[in-house]
């Protein structure tokens, strides 16, 4: 197991910080998606390449979080600026460029357009993959993709007042 959290451990802890928002949170989902892999080892396909199914792993209990929170009728709320500036702050960027406005953009879109975009352009899964991860069919992820590229271009050209 060592091999794998080594190879891909820093991958999937960028996963749970873009999907949860907060440190502490996505540390918690990063421990209990390995913990479920670990649980859920010998159902493992070695022809399976590991780095989706781990991430299908970490978007099934984000998603079976979300449910619960839900169904317990607790309010989401957003983070705070200092939570949300850190999240920013240990995202992987090229030095000297700025990309708190696409972040602040990207924490708005609603979680149905927020995780295809994730997916897809910051973990680099194809449309299938994406697809498959969230277990949509492919158009769905594409016409979401598409949703989102027009939302966040509006929000980023100000159009909307962002």
């Amino acid at each position: 197991m060592d091999y794998y959290i080594q190879t891909y451990g820093r991958r999937l802890f960028g996963l749970c910080m873009r999907l949860c928002r907060k440190r502490e949170e996505a540390e918690e989902l990063y421990q209990d998606t390995w913990l479920r892999i670990l649980q859920s080892w010998d159902s493992y396909r070695p022809e399976v390449p590991f780095e989706p199914w781990a991430a299908r792993v970490c978007v099934n209990l984000y998603r079976d979080g979300l449910r619960r929170l839900k169904r317990r009728i607790v309010t989401l709320s957003f983070p705070t600026w200092e939570a949300q500036d850190e999240a920013i702050n240990s995202a992987a960027a090229p030095e000297g460029e700025d990309w708190s406005d696409l972040y602040a953009a990207l924490d708005r879109l609603p979680d149905r357009l927020r995780l295809p975009v994730i997916l897809y352009y910051f973990n680099g899964h194809d449309i299938k993959e994406t697809a498959r991860l969230l277990n949509l069919p492919e158009g769905t992820v594409k016409s979401r993709l598409a949703r989102a590229r027009e939302t966040l271009r509006r929000w980023l050209t100000d159009e909307d007042g962002f």
